[in-house]
């Protein structure tokens, strides 16, 4: 069965807004979106992002435009764990299965899902293909999921770390970000 989601958050970390247009069936999701934040400039962001089985990431493309000029990035990962770039293989990505699109609020969504973080206890350190806003630069991020237990109307509460970062993100009951402290919020 496919679920799909209309979602917008008001983007404090970038104050912004985004909406994403989201389908989920059975354990892949696809997903289109656009954003506007000002900070650290007024930008405009297009993404679309799809999901293999697992909710692996398989492709994420970007565009971002500024004052000064228009940015795209094609983000890819084959089936075998290599990524690239606009075509261009990036070293130091083995094993990363997702995309972290910088001031984004969905692409938390998938690792949350593939290990049912937003269900039941569990901890999860993952390595990302993080992708800054609005640069388009990808780098390698370690970032650690921890459920810390129920939230309101069926959802979790789930530690985020990066670094010295932590935001305890809550998640509704689709594993969807609801209140991701010092960066977004849902509307309704």
């Amino acid at each position: 069965m496919t679920v799909s989601n209309v979602i917008t958050w008001e983007v404090t970390g970038s104050k912004g807004y985004e909406t994403a247009w989201a389908e989920t069936g059975g354990d892949a999701l696809r997903a289109r979106g656009r954003a506007i934040g000002t900070v650290p400039r007024p930008y405009w962001v297009a993404y679309e992002l799809e999901t293999a089985d697992g909710f692996v990431t398989r492709r994420l493309w970007v565009t971002v435009e500024t004052a000064e000029r228009t940015r795209s990035l094609d983000l890819r990962r084959d089936g075998r764990g290599g990524w690239t770039a606009d075509g261009e293989r990036l070293p130091g990505f083995e094993g990363a299965l997702d995309c972290d699109l910088g001031l984004c609020p969905l692409t938390n969504t998938m690792p949350v899902l593939r290990h049912g973080l937003h269900r039941g206890a569990g901890e999860r350190r993952l390595l990302m293909a993080w992708v800054s806003v609005p640069e388009l630069t990808v780098r390698p991020s370690w970032q650690t999921y921890t459920f810390l237990g129920p939230a309101g109307q069926g959802g979790a509460r789930v530690r985020f770390g990066s670094g010295a970062f932590r935001a305890d993100i809550e998640f509704d009951r689709d594993g969807f970000v609801v209140e991701y402290p010092g960066l977004a919020s849902r509307l309704s």
